[in-house]
């Protein structure tokens, strides 16, 4: 690891503050990826602003017809609130689903959505449930906010402070996980909200993606049955040690086929 200088803001001006004024500098969340990567000095960054001090960032609440995460708070605080556990337990469950214990204890929503990572699992959740970013300059909608491989939209000194969710009428997170690490070789959510139907798969491609086609065919009939036929195409989908692309393009096609029954 090389030399850097370490920041831990205790507000959101504090870390701001000393972001700009530092050469090249990093926020810490979780620090899932960003410290594996400075330890194998892949990353070297001037300065680590860390935002485990910011006590404003940090808590689950139900407001209205919707539930709001803040950015620092870990997948195992999402995991057993009640909140969330009552109004989108798909979420909660997700939520549990990741990785490990040290894991589910040390990294965040806002983290890993900010990361981006093509395995990650929040995508799916964010783009399922059709959620909205709130960052500390403006809300960015579900669909506008992953652009590719760990990149979003964020201006480099732009923090996440929430994430909101509608409540759906119906949802399930349906991942086929990495044996070892549990991150997701392909993970599907499905979210019904009235008539609309939404299909969020990660771990396939580059970044999060929806099934425009699958969505059309579960609006005419909420039945795993409705999508048996639909042929996903490995073209463009991840393709590696752990998995080709036709075998990703397979799991989406049953994982989705699940996640739907497991709506019914």
């Amino acid at each position: 690891m090389y030399d850097f200088n370490y920041h831990q803001a205790t507000s959101v001006g504090e870390a701001q503050t000393a972001f700009n004024k530092s050469e090249d500098p990093v926020y810490l969340a979780g620090g899932m990826t960003l410290i594996p990567t400075m330890k194998q000095r892949l990353s070297n960054p001037s300065d680590v602003i860390d935002l485990g001090g910011i006590d404003d960032f940090v808590g689950v609440e139900r407001i209205g017809n919707g539930v709001v995460v803040k950015a620092m708070t870990t997948h195992a605080a999402v995991a057993i609130n009640p909140d969330m556990r009552s109004a989108i337990p798909a979420l909660a469950a997700l939520a549990g689903s990741i990785g490990d214990p040290h894991v589910r204890n040390r990294g965040t929503l806002g983290g890993s959505i900010a990361n981006n990572d093509p395995a990650a699992d929040y995508p799916a959740a964010v783009v399922g449930l059709g959620g909205t970013v709130r960052t500390t300059s403006r809300e960015i909608p579900a669909n506008d906010f992953f652009t590719g491989m760990f990149e979003t939209v964020l201006e480099p000194d732009e923090l996440i402070t929430s994430v909101s969710f509608p409540i759906p009428d119906a949802a399930h997170y349906m991942k086929f996980p990495n044996p070892a690490s549990r991150y997701a070789l392909v993970g599907v959510m499905v979210v019904r909200t009235g008539a609309e139907v939404r299909v969020a798969v990660t771990g396939a491609g580059s970044s999060v993606f929806r099934v425009a086609e699958m969505e059309a065919a579960l609006e005419s009939n909420f039945d795993a049955a409705a999508i048996e036929n639909i042929v996903i195409p490995g073209e463009g989908l991840n393709d590696d040690i752990h998995a080709s692309a036709d075998y990703r393009a397979h799991l989406v096609s049953v994982m989705t086929s699940r996640a739907v029954s497991a709506c019914s």
